[in-house]
């Protein structure tokens, strides 16, 4: 349970602009700490040793005989060390990820990590005692007592790893072995943010050699996709070796846990049964020929090609208009949105522009990609963005901020219940890319204009559903593979285009070098099997945004109880109140036929 774990990036590619944007906002970490050496941080670290150690002093090997009181009273004191503990990592990880070529940056967060893990070492007896804890024994304590009964949904997550508990010595060492692991997370990061790329003579980093995947010319997005197979595979052995690492250690604990499978894990972490993941995966990979196929055929005619190229996938269409937005016209937009859906939504999305919540510029060193981070819940959220000024980046803005304002009412819950599973976690990030769309959609006074906002959605939804689900194949398939040994770099090639043909369609040929495309790709290093939550969410907002336009009266009460709710409830609960279940296979096709019908209209258009 401690400490709170940093977040992963999303998956969106921008990129470096030489336009005006405006003044784009930076992170003021001042509300954590005001630097490295502050005095509070010491302070924070000095109070947290003892309190860890006086911690497992005053309960280790006592819980059986606590009374409800005391009970409570130790959920207490566990839930401020979280968020202390949760505090000195956000800011060391932040700091770190404005800038991750900085070696006294990454020093302190290595320093930090090692420390944290250092001090709470003691405390892994709780999440053992607790799972020995009988079920009669639990329940009957949380009868007692109303507030500690609310605690009780992070009890039953704990539980479900009662089956996987190792020795309390084992579960020690383990615990310990965690910053083994995150060093090689580092590894990757600093390798991705330090590598260079030249496209007709211009030296970018990652980020604006993805960005040019978008351009309108055709011979500039070749040049790119070249460039990235020609750097990526400069330093495959590194990623190769990655990979192979991380995937063997979580074999290896995996093993000695018991654990059926490698997703056992992460569905354990989202509060998700296993049969409504494959439910959805298979729902999708049922739907290529309807959705991505379809598609991408689509395209290529409208860019009047015999056959798509990788280049081709993200490339704008022809009659789409090469538009700049700067930061106060997408701030603008995305608040317009918002405040249509419901006014609160805007008040609480307001400070993140307004006191550095965001930080939104390209920057030499700064991580790629984008999240939000909810640090602890007496702070507030951060949003991290690389802000180039593309139609998709207001998109990503949209997602990141509707985080962030799922993060900001959920807080409410404390430390302990604020979390909310991944799964659960794209839904108010994916619906407030839909309330923009639909703004933008609404605001459409030509047909050109309405077919190049389907066809960006439509692009959006399948870089979504069918490329993280791809993704999550792909996942599935090396972690099964690197059970039976060590997997070449060919091999991991081979295992990434096993499921790209199958996920974009017959319509594409793929260049020489774009097995290696696996490589760049953050989430299969920093949070395996993450990548189907992106999935989850937006047919979970699909299906959300249909009951909205069928039934709106007292839709936004209910959705802004399921987002305060953070991690205290189950997915069933939370959509019970929409007439929505997640674990209906059929519940899948209708977030589906969403994307479908959009398609459907794009088509017609043709005609």
């Amino acid at each position: 349970m401690f400490p709170t774990p940093f977040p992963v990036h999303d998956a969106k590619a921008t990129g470096q602009s030489d336009t005006p944007l405006g003044d784009l906002p930076e992170w003021d970490l001042s509300d954590l700490y005001t630097g490295a050496d502050a005095t509070e941080l010491k302070r924070d670290l000095d109070w947290l040793e003892q309190a860890c150690r006086s911690f497992a002093d005053d309960f280790e090997g006592q819980l059986a005989s606590l009374d409800a009181a005391g009970f409570l009273d130790c959920v207490k004191r566990n839930e401020t060390i979280q968020s202390v503990s949760g505090r000195i990592m956000s800011f060391a990880g932040l700091r770190y990820y404005q800038m991750t070529t900085d070696g006294e940056r990454a020093k302190f967060l290595s320093d930090m990590q090692d420390r944290i893990t250092t001090f709470t070492t003691p405390l892994v007896f709780f999440t053992l005692e607790v799972n020995r804890l009988p079920d009669d024994h639990l329940d009957g304590l949380f009868a007692e007592d109303p507030e500690l009964a609310r605690y009780k949904p992070v009890f039953d997550r704990i539980r479900t790893m009662k089956p996987f508990q190792l020795s309390d010595e084992l579960e020690k060492f383990l615990h310990d072995l965690g910053v083994v692991g995150d060093a090689w997370e580092k590894l990757f990061d600093e390798t991705i943010a330090g590598l260079t790329f030249v496209v007709e003579e211009d030296e970018l980093n990652i980020e604006g050699t993805l960005n040019l995947l978008t351009d309108p010319c055709r011979r500039k997005r070749e040049a790119a996709a070249r460039e990235l197979a020609r750097v990526l595979g400069q330093n495959l052995r590194i990623f190769a070796r990655v990979h192979n690492t991380q995937a063997k250690e979580k074999e290896v604990i995996d093993r000695w846990r018991g654990m059926p499978n490698p997703q056992t894990g992460r569905h354990l972490s989202n509060h998700v049964e296993p049969e409504v993941v494959e439910a959805l995966r298979n729902a999708v990979v049922q739907a290529y020929p309807k959705l991505s196929h379809r598609y991408y055929e689509l395209k290529r005619k409208w860019l009047e090609l015999d056959r798509m190229q990788v280049w081709d996938r993200n490339a704008p269409l022809p009659s789409e208009t090469q538009k700049t937005v700067d930061w106060a016209e997408a701030r603008q937009t995305v608040m317009d949105a918002y405040a249509g859906f419901d006014p609160r939504m805007a008040d609480i999305a307001a400070p993140f522009f307004d006191k550095g919540w965001i930080d939104a510029g390209v920057k030499p060193g700064k991580a790629p990609g984008a999240f939000a981070h909810p640090t602890v819940t007496d702070v507030h959220p951060y949003v991290m963005l690389n802000y180039l000024g593309k139609p998709r980046d207001v998109m990503t803005l949209a997602h990141e901020l509707g985080h962030g304002v799922h993060q900001v009412l959920a807080a409410g819950q404390g430390e302990m219940l604020s979390s909310t599973p991944l799964t659960l976690a794209e839904t108010a990030s994916v619906f407030g890319e839909m309330l923009t769309f639909r703004a933008l959609l609404d605001r459409a006074t030509t047909q050109e204009e309405r077919k190049t906002l389907l066809a960006g959605k439509v692009e959006d939804m399948i870089n979504t559903v069918v490329r993280q689900i791809a993704f999550y194949d792909f996942e599935c398939k090396l972690h099964e593979a690197r059970r039976g040994g060590e997997l070449t770099v060919e091999d991991i090639n081979a295992l990434w285009m096993s499921v790209q043909a199958e996920s974009l369609g017959p319509a594409f040929d793929f260049m020489e070098g774009y097995e290696s495309f696996w490589s760049y790709v953050p989430h299969f290093v920093h949070s395996p099997f993450y990548v189907y939550a992106y999935a989850f969410g937006d047919g979970l907002v699909n299906a959300l945004y249909a009951v909205y336009q069928d039934q709106p009266d007292g839709f936004q009460e209910k959705y802004f109880d399921m987002l305060k709710a953070g991690g205290s409830k189950h997915h069933k609960e939370l959509l019970a109140p929409f007439g929505l279940d997640a674990s209906d296979p059929a519940f899948w096709d209708k977030g589906l036929s969403m994307i479908a019908g959009m398609i459907d209209e794009l088509e017609a258009m043709e005609d």
